[in-house]
């Protein structure tokens, strides 16, 4: 199969970008998107041209180093599937596609395809661990933790912070991301205890990085590569709520909530 691709390229973060066509020709139809830009790059780089910059790790989905804009949609036309496991026999033959950075303030565009979304890590830095010392490795039923609270958990912990829920969102907001990260751990008893202090101290320098109000469209949960619901954010925002009263109100510094 052939197609043309649209790509943005943009030489660094100081200096303006424009988009640029390509041909991509003699594909294989089960080749990944990112194997597509590969054979794309190495054609490139014959004719002594600068390659096309894209982000890329695992390329199994999980570590969401790969994340742009296919279409218009963040990681391209399927449901749950990370950039570097969309394939091409999604697309048609002779099918013009274009390729951009994902366009959110907090992410600034390093180069072509690569954004900074370094402000993801500073959100963790601020709550998403736990600090308390464990000690040694305890015996596993010696923490008890309710299967429903394991599992949602487990659910929140799938986030792999990729960004298309921020890329998705008509505001930039990165709520989707916070609040997974927030649950996974707020939700077992080892993260319970610094729970109002990771939620403020989480939300606050979301804020703080230029990230948008969650718009309620859910067009974050629709983006995400692993179906982070939605739900999270309003777990979130009522954590956010309880955290507030009891910190900054009642001047608690920390509360335990024992609920599942």
């Amino acid at each position: 199969m052939n197609v043309k691709l649209k790509v943005w390229r943009q030489p660094s973060k100081q200096q303006p970008g424009h988009f640029e066509e390509y041909e991509a020709k003699n594909l294989n139809a089960n080749m990944s998107f990112l194997e597509m830009l590969d054979v794309v790059n190495e054609q490139l780089t014959l004719d002594g041209k600068e390659p096309i910059a894209f982000e890329n790790d695992c390329r199994e989905g999980i570590c969401g180093s790969c994340s742009c804009m296919i279409n218009g949609d963040p990681h391209g036309p399927e449901f749950k599937v990370a950039t570097c496991q969309t394939y091409m026999r999604s697309f048609s033959d002779g099918e013009t596609i274009t390729l951009e950075p994902f366009r959110a303030k907090p992410f600034p565009v390093l180069k072509d395809l690569i954004v900074d979304r370094s402000a993801f890590d500073r959100i963790l830095q601020k709550g998403g661990f736990i600090s308390v010392s464990t000690g040694s490795a305890q015996d596993a039923n010696a923490i008890p933790v309710p299967k429903v609270a394991a599992d949602l958990s487990m659910d929140a912990a799938a986030c792999i912070g990729c960004g298309a829920c921020v890329a998705a969102c008509k505001n930039g907001s990165a709520m989707l991301f916070v609040s997974a990260k927030a649950a996974h751990l707020n939700l077992l008893p080892q993260g319970k205890a610094e729970k109002d202090r990771r939620v403020l101290a989480m939300i606050d320098t979301m804020d703080d990085e230029g990230f948008g109000a969650c718009s309620n469209t859910y067009a974050c949960e629709a983006a995400c590569p692993k179906g982070i619901s939605v739900d999270f954010i309003a777990k979130l925002n009522r954590d956010y709520a309880l955290a507030a009263v009891r910190t900054r109100l009642l001047g608690a510094r920390e509360f335990v909530d024992t609920a599942a």
